[in-house]
């Protein structure tokens, strides 16, 4: 998938006015998710990703473990929206991401959060709260 098919799919899915909104998601999400990843994972991950959306991750550089509802503090205050629209989007960004990468990379990435961050893999057929 390359860098304006991965942004129109977040945009569309999360109905997002604009690319420049969903770029947005896009780097709240996975910059919040790289302070997240440990060891080789989020090197892993950008590989596969497009170069674009891969800077976003190449950028973090501090790394903490924290919880999901942090998780989505942190995407809601990168973003600039509301908490509910957040989580929304970075569910949706993450579903993007599983089509883009390889099943084993998700898996991988799982295994490195809490089995409460299951939430976060829910995807846009979660009904936007």
């Amino acid at each position: 998938m390359n860098y304006d098919e991965f942004v129109g799919q977040v945009q569309n899915r999360a109905r997002l006015a604009s690319k420049g909104e969903a770029v947005a998601a896009i780097r709240a999400t996975l910059m919040t998710l790289t302070e997240r990843l440990f060891g080789q994972e989020v090197e892993d991950l950008a590989s596969q990703l497009p170069t674009e959306i891969a800077w976003y991750m190449r950028q973090v550089e501090e790394k903490e473990k924290f919880g999901l509802n942090e998780f989505f503090k942190r995407v809601t205050e990168r973003e600039g929206v509301d908490y509910p629209e957040a989580v929304y989007h970075a569910r949706v960004v993450m579903e993007v991401v599983g089509e883009a990468v390889s099943k084993g990379e998700i898996d991988d990435i799982r295994a490195q959060l809490p089995p409460e961050f299951s939430k976060l893999f829910e995807g846009s057929k979660t009904v936007k709260a």
